[in-house]
């Protein structure tokens, strides 16, 4: 009895393993991110943060992006795309990403607001814009589908 216990538990530590490793790819390219979306006929959800500078930029990656439940509802009805600008010398990105960066912030976040989180339709218009909000990955996932249900 006692193996059979075990055995069960085991199994659901398993599942449970299992359903939290929802692996999601963030796109760092709004052109391919865009169409991706025509493709799949889903929305984009294009991030703009600053790593390792913007506090609420870092709470909104740990708090809901990191998340497995932020994950699983993102990757039914999004095409994500994350465009960072860290300031850190050890963390500089590439050339040929910072301008594709500044390209995506060029057309989306001419303000300079960050976090940033834009949804935009597969052609590119901008449904909403919203930034970091506190009560963690089901209060966002919630929050997004508020902001889509009055577009």
């Amino acid at each position: 009895m006692r193996f059979v216990i075990l055995l069960l538990l085991s199994m659901l530590g398993f599942c449970d393993a299992s359903a939290q490793a929802t692996v999601i790819t963030w796109n760092t390219d709004l052109a391919g991110a865009l169409q991706q979306a025509k493709a799949t006929n889903k929305l984009v959800l294009a991030v703009f943060s600053g790593s390792d500078w913007c506090k609420p930029c870092i709470m909104l990656k740990q708090e809901v992006f990191d998340q497995a439940e932020f994950q699983r509802y993102a990757q039914q009805r999004f095409v994500l795309a994350r465009f960072d600008f860290p300031r850190s010398k050890k963390n500089k990105l590439p050339a040929a990403q910072m301008k594709s960066n500044e390209e995506a912030a060029a057309q989306l976040n001419k303000e300079g607001s960050f976090p940033l989180v834009v949804l935009l339709s597969p052609e590119g218009k901008v449904l909403a814009k919203t930034g970091y909000r506190p009560g963690g990955a089901a209060a966002y996932d919630a929050y997004l589908t508020q902001l889509l249900a009055k577009k």
